[in-house]
């Protein structure tokens, strides 16, 4: 008999999963399909593994330099088998939290890859055989998976970024191939461990898209740490042996060797549409394999909705898991709008960088007047307190209503502090409201505060402030 649930999920990953549990808290029969493990690829093999081991090395850091304040260590070593286990302890005690919270909604997980064969029909492959879901509704959340070519095929020395993030031995040299976040983050992970690090960029600069003030600060503390990073740099060719690899590239129109222990290939995402059997359910894609929606997640299927990787740019696992609540009550009859006037993106390099709403770039080209207001953290007391000092913020602001457009963060906790700007941004918030919020003291989002007041020129603590005549 096929099972018959009001809804099916097709992935686990931060939209299904989450999805999965609005739709039963709103009365839904649910059913979540997943081929792998629960919690998806951010869980179990990007988002959460590697900020882990990026954290451990921030560690190992601290303790290098402990002697600069005063506390006494002998020099570190790193455990590679031991690290890998405890960051295998974090990942398990968040995938059984996973499975505890559908457990505890009545929800229902079928362990296999399904395909659809109908509209509104699912075939099932388990490990006990072929299943079929008949569902009034299906929500895509499949995800996305690394691209692959076929100069740089994935093997024991050609690593995507799920085998970077398992090594159990440290290695002495290791190349990038894409200077994007998950490139960035990974080889600066490597270098603060003592790994001579080399990333390849084809572009101008490094984490293209990123607002390119901070990506100066950043690119400055690779160098710091000992990474040699090439922009508009190509990779062609490479070649591995038992040990190693050697990557031939042009480096600004010069051909060079690099030889390494592993390269890494993070050059982008591709979604995991093929396997669905879109056609037969009759849901459209993009020249890419995107699934192509409208409004929160409606397909060209009115019975099939999709969310995060899936559907397209930017792929962020937080961008999934509001798709995936929308998209739930949507399919629960409930009358919703998808409108994210703020989507915040962190990159956890180091120092950390994070954003939201508009750049300068974009707002001079959607033809928006703005005013903007800096303020380094090498005058942020909290920085100076914990020797964290690199970098700045950046508030954005209509020239004329005041209201506040963007933010970018480059620095410590960059990643904590974008939430408070995105949800200025969301309210419709002023430079001055930002700047009146009495914010506590010392604290780095102070910096924030300062920030909005230097919109005005007006900053108590930071350059360009103004005196009356």
């Amino acid at each position: 008999m096929p099972r018959t649930p009001d809804l099916c999920v097709i992935g686990a990953g931060p939209g299904g999963y989450v999805a999965a549990i609005r739709a039963a808290q709103l009365g839904l029969k649910t059913l979540v399909v997943e081929k792998a493990a629960l919690g998806g690829v951010c869980l179990n093999s990007g988002c959460i593994p590697s900020k882990a081991l990026i954290h451990a090395a921030d560690v190992f850091e601290a303790v290098k330099g402990a002697g600069k304040i005063g506390i006494l260590t002998s020099e570190p070593t790193v455990d590679m088998t031991k690290l890998q286990a405890w960051k295998s302890g974090v990942v398990k005690k968040l995938t059984l939290g996973v499975a505890s919270l559908l457990k505890q909604q009545n929800i229902e997980v079928l362990a296999g890859e399904g395909a659809f064969t109908g509209p509104k029909t699912l075939s099932v492959k388990t490990a006990s055989g072929v299943e079929e879901v008949q569902a009034r509704h299906f929500l895509l959340a499949a995800g996305a998976r690394p691209v692959q070519l076929a100069p740089f095929p994935f093997g024991e020395r050609v690593l995507s970024a799920k085998e970077a993030l398992e090594l159990s031995v440290l290695p002495k040299r290791l190349v990038v191939l894409g200077g994007g976040v998950i490139g960035s983050e990974i080889g600066t992970f490597y270098a603060k461990l003592g790994v001579q690090v080399t990333l390849l960029e084809m572009l101008d600069q490094i984490l293209p898209g990123t607002d390119p003030e901070c990506v100066a600060v950043v690119q400055k503390a690779m160098g710091k740490l000992g990474m040699t990073v090439h922009t508009r740099a190509k990779a062609l060719s490479c070649k591995a042996s038992k040990d190693a690899v050697t990557v031939e590239a042009e480096i600004e129109g010069k051909k060079q060797t690099l030889e390494a222990d592993y390269l890494l290939v993070c050059i982008g995402m591709r979604p995991n549409s093929e396997a669905l059997g879109l056609d037969k359910a009759g849901v459209k894609t993009d020249a890419k394999g995107f699934v192509m929606v409208e409004g929160p997640g409606r397909t060209s299927n009115p019975a099939v909705y999709a969310i995060g990787d899936l559907i397209g740019p930017p792929l962020l696992a937080h961008k999934a898991s509001a798709e995936g609540l929308l998209a739930a009550a949507a399919i629960a009859g409930k009358k919703v709008t998808k409108d994210f006037r703020a989507m915040p993106a962190a990159i956890f390099t180091s120092p950390e960088i994070a954003a939201v709403g508009m750049t300068e770039a974009q707002a001079k080209a959607a033809g928006r007047e703005v005013k903007v207001g800096r303020f380094p953290f090498q005058a942020s007391g909290r920085a100076l307190s914990t020797g964290e000092t690199e970098g700045f913020a950046k508030i954005l602001a209509d020239a004329k209503t005041d209201v506040v457009l963007g933010c970018q963060v480059v620095g410590p906790e960059a990643s904590n502090l974008i939430a408070e700007v995105a949800l200025a941004i969301e309210m419709g918030a002023t430079a001055e409201d930002l700047a009146l919020t009495v914010h506590a003291h010392p604290t780095l989002p102070e910096a924030l505060m300062e920030a909005a007041e230097a919109v005005h020129g007006m900053a108590i603590h930071g350059p360009g402030s103004k005196a009356a005549k």
